[in-house]
């Protein structure tokens, strides 16, 4: 069968869909696996009790259920949500928002598709834009989303190495360069792979060198503020008519009703919901239908703020003296956590690409994901894409115990037959 260019470009072999088929495998097919590489996120069962009686105050109202299940809402979102939300992020956060600047997507990664391909690609006067990462490593995800070749561009790091084994990367604003083709900034925040927090002062930074260019800067909160605020760090919230900022009710704990949230300017969130009409048809309805409920009953940003940091917070620390005993003195370091649900380990001058530990480790039945895949748009020969891994401590810790020791005698073997 003859496809075109597009379905070979989105259809062929690829990190992302490597890292989806392993997770689903773990969590379906073979529950004896160690998962510990994508980002499903952990169970808190306080939180899902919450969440079992707002689908219960859904389905109870004949009204709300028939809304939810028996109708199309219209391709921006159901408006009661977006009015509610809205008033959420005026009152609570001070963004001047109103339900005009609020779409509904289909999850973030539908809504990163639309947005990327607004405002990176082939211009109308031939040119070619392109997204700029501030600091790779980045999502995973992003490097597929292009329709066209070259989407992305990214600036390699500064690494400020600290004690016990720590790390921690730093936009590089000296070497980041941007030319007139750059269509948009984005970042991550925290940061998926490595759970670095960009600080107040970095935002602002990147906002100026935005709107100096004319650009927008994208903000991709689906860990971050203000929900499911999987934060250890101090942080702000940030959004203004120049920021696009994408969030998730996935990390809060439901991934399942792949539910999205855009905010942005009357402008984008207008071109956007056309486009995403032209592929869905309509939103999803029963994420923010729960959503909705979470804000009548003003319990959105207190489970996030007293029940769902607090949780990971605590795994993060736990997690890093699990690595800290197993690891022991081999070359590695770990991304200072400041946020997120994963570890990012660096082993320094492995003696193999991390794609070939992951083999060797999954054979074990222990899946991680390897660091290569994490760096869209850094064309630069940098071996330390080659030197790190990204692994979740979302799971029970009997789990992330013996996926490190297996882990640690993996990367022990590997040095000792280097040496």
């Amino acid at each position: 069968m003859q496809f075109t260019k597009f379905a070979k470009k989105l259809g062929r072999p690829n990190d992302i869909t490597q890292l989806m088929h392993d997770l689903g495998d773990a969590l379906t097919k073979n529950p004896d696996m160690i998962f510990m590489g994508g980002g499903n996120p952990a169970r808190i069962e306080s939180v899902e009790e919450i969440f079992h009686q707002r689908v219960n105050d859904v389905i109870a109202d004949d009204k709300t259920r028939h809304k939810t299940l028996g109708i199309y809402q219209p391709p921006q979102g159901d408006h009661e949500f977006l009015v509610n939300l809205a008033k959420l992020l005026k009152n609570k956060l001070g963004w001047n928002v109103t339900d005009k600047n609020i779409a509904v997507s289909n999850g973030s990664q539908a809504a990163f598709f639309s947005l990327f391909n607004m405002l990176g690609g082939e211009a109308e006067d031939g040119s070619h834009r392109y997204i700029h990462l501030p600091m790779a490593p980045e999502y995973i995800g992003y490097t597929d989303t292009g329709i066209h070749e070259g989407l992305f561009q990214a600036t390699k790091p500064t690494i400020e190495m600290l004690d016990d084994h720590l790390f921690k990367y730093h936009v590089d604003f000296d070497h980041m360069v941007l030319t007139d083709h750059c269509g948009a900034l984005c970042v991550s925040r925290p940061t998926n792979p490595t759970g670095n927090v960009l600080g107040d002062d970095e935002m602002e930074h990147l906002d100026k060198i935005a709107k100096a260019k004319g650009i927008p800067l994208i903000i991709d909160g689906a860990y971050g503020l203000p929900f499911p605020n999987i934060l250890f760090t101090d942080a702000t919230p940030y959004w203004n008519e120049n920021t696009i900022v994408v969030l998730s009710l996935s990390k809060l704990g439901l991934p399942g009703v792949r539910t999205g949230i855009v905010v942005a300017s009357e402008e984008v969130i207008d071109t956007y919901t056309r486009m995403t009409t032209v592929m869905n048809l309509a939103s999803s309805v029963l994420g923010p239908s729960i959503a909705n409920q979470l804000i009548a009953n003003d319990e959105l940003l207190p489970i996030s703020n007293d029940h769902i940091r607090p949780f990971y917070k605590a795994k993060a620390e736990r997690a890093v003296q699990i690595f800290n005993e197993a690891l022991g003195d081999l070359p590695w370091a770990v991304h200072q956590p400041e946020g997120a649900i994963f570890l990012w380990l660096w082993f320094r001058d492995l003696p193999v690409p991390t794609a070939e530990l992951y083999q060797r480790l999954k054979a074990r039945g222990v899946l991680v994901v390897p660091g290569e895949g994490f760096f869209p748009g850094l064309a630069e020969d940098w071996r330390h894409k080659q030197e790190c891994v990204r692994v979740t401590y979302a799971q029970p810790e009997a789990q992330v115990k013996e996926g490190a020791r297996i882990i640690a005698e993996e990367v022990r073997a590997l040095y000792a037959q280097a040496s």
